[in-house]
């Protein structure tokens, strides 16, 4: 009688430590929002723009926030 209780519990925990293994990075590379933000703030940058906030918040940088380019227009021609 106390097997079947004992091997479900033990399958069940070695499937819940397999998930938590393949969720971690495996770049070493830190995941959160603060990461994506900063990344998105970079990539922003480096296009002349600007991080603005947009009126949702979603929990994920990349939907709360917008890169407004304040660079030099290159495509317009005199």
């Amino acid at each position: 009688m106390i097997k079947r209780p004992f091997v479900t519990l033990t399958i069940a925990g070695l499937a819940f430590a397999a998930t938590g293994c393949a969720m971690t990075p495996r770049d070493g590379a830190p995941r959160g929002y603060a990461a994506d933000l900063e990344r998105l703030r970079a990539d922003c940058t480096a296009r002349e723009g600007i991080l603005v906030p947009t009126s949702s918040s979603t929990g994920r940088a990349e939907t709360d926030y917008v890169c407004e380019l304040r660079g030099p227009a290159t495509r317009l021609r005199d």
